[in-house]
């Protein structure tokens, strides 16, 4: 983690068992496979990169991105 932190851009963490989680009780998956599990991390990173692949105001740079990411009260 510490080589990947020192040499990204941005870093997003992604926990598997909240996913699982997000399959089972929100899309009704018995029994989610990786296959699904990549499918909707896939969606949620072509989600958070929409605005660095087309034009508009919000979030668009990396700089941005990463501000808007920070939660704080």
């Amino acid at each position: 983690v510490h080589q990947l932190v020192e040499n990204s851009d941005e870093t997003f963490c992604i926990d598997n068992e909240a996913l699982y989680e997000i399959c089972m009780k929100t899309l009704k998956l018995s029994n989610p496979s990786y296959g699904d599990l990549n499918h909707l991390v896939s969606a949620v990173m072509s989600g958070v990169t929409t605005c660095l692949r087309f034009p508009g105001q919000l979030n668009s740079d990396l700089r941005k991105l990463a501000v808007n990411m920070v939660p704080f009260p």
